[in-house]
């Protein structure tokens, strides 16, 4: 649903919501969160964000992260909270299952569901849908969803500002990614002229990590970077020992992906990691080259042309091995 003028006659007086997101929440994940916490609030709603796992100390600093509400934490209150609902916004992700135990408690809440994601194949379980895969950041869509489509821009105070600026900026690589238009940058300086502090919250997001981290990253890329000149491909791959030797918490892995894609040359980047319960994999390319089709097809996973996830039950050295054996297939789009 594009016309959103059932949803806003629904906003006119206060509500009960509860607004959730993907699990392992990034920085488009919490900022459009809170950024829409933040406005509802100040239409005198009664608001919860609720997400489905922890998520990076580095993005705890927004505005309002306090209410947050982590599932595992909080698993009654949640529930509660859900099933009381009147209205659940669910933000950046396309399918119930990206939130896991969650998910099953959407669905069956009888409050309505409004879904505003960027990702391709949503899922059918909304009743109101705000998408556009062509968006960089579910935070540009919160920003014209407030702005554009509820006409009330002036709601657009220094806390939802500064969370939307974070969603947008992480999104799109710091606004170097392809889907980074003129209409982001247009978004990007009214976020900053309503207050969003930009060189600050970079520095927070980027600038704000564990020495341990930051020693984990050489070595990874000393010890665990391997090149594959004649596909154009590179893989970083992970033990669950090598985390735990490292001390690495979450979102420590965040942006490891991205350094094999600044070799001369590499067009399609793999970060394959063993978490304690299955093998997980982040995919990212450049160009034409649909990294969410490999996710899609061998990894249980999906996501954008550009930037994908997926997994997979296997050992780790098979997962590293499936998809050394993926690319020949790939090879002449990769060289092109």
């Amino acid at each position: 649903m594009q016309d959103v003028t059932p949803l806003k006659q629904l906003l006119a007086y206060p509500k009960q919501i509860v607004i959730t997101t993907h699990h392992k929440p990034d920085g488009d994940a919490i900022g459009s969160s809170l950024g829409l916490y933040n406005y509802l609030i100040q239409k005198g709603h009664h608001v919860t964000v609720i997400t489905p796992s922890d998520y990076p100390f580095f993005l705890q600093w927004l505005p309002n992260n306090t209410h947050v509400l982590v599932y595992p934490d909080h698993k009654d209150e949640s529930a509660r909270l859900i099933a009381e609902a009147e209205l659940i916004f669910c933000l950046d992700f396309n399918t119930l299952k990206r939130i896991g135990d969650m998910g099953e408690l959407v669905r069956a809440a009888e409050g309505k569901k409004v879904l505003i994601d960027h990702h391709l194949e949503p899922e059918d379980f909304d009743d109101y849908r705000y998408w556009s895969i062509n968006a960089c950041a579910t935070a540009q869509l919160i920003y014209e969803f407030i702005a554009l489509k509820m006409g009330e821009p002036e709601l657009i105070n220094k806390d939802v500002a500064t969370c939307l600026y974070t969603g947008i900026m992480t999104d799109s690589g710091s606004f170097r990614f392809d889907t980074t238009t003129p209409d982001v940058h247009r978004i990007a300086a009214d976020l900053i002229a309503a207050g969003a502090e930009n060189s600050k919250i970079h520095a927070l997001v980027y600038d704000n990590f564990s020495e341990s981290r930051v020693r984990f990253i050489g070595y990874a890329l000393l010890n665990k970077l391997e090149v594959f000149e004649e596909y154009k491909a590179a893989i970083i791959s992970i033990s669950k020992e090598e985390l735990l030797r490292f001390n690495i918490t979450t979102g420590d892995t965040e942006g490891l992906v991205n350094y094999a894609l600044t070799i001369n040359g590499i067009r399609l980047g793999a970060l394959i990691i063993e978490r304690p319960d299955m093998v997980k994999l982040s995919l990212r390319s450049t160009g034409d080259f649909p990294a969410n089709e490999i996710c899609k097809k061998y990894f249980n996973g999906g996501g954008h042309k550009n930037a994908a996830g997926g997994m997979s039950e296997k050992p780790l050295d098979e997962v590293i091995n499936d998809f050394k054996r993926i690319l020949p297939e790939y090879k002449t789009i990769l060289i092109q």
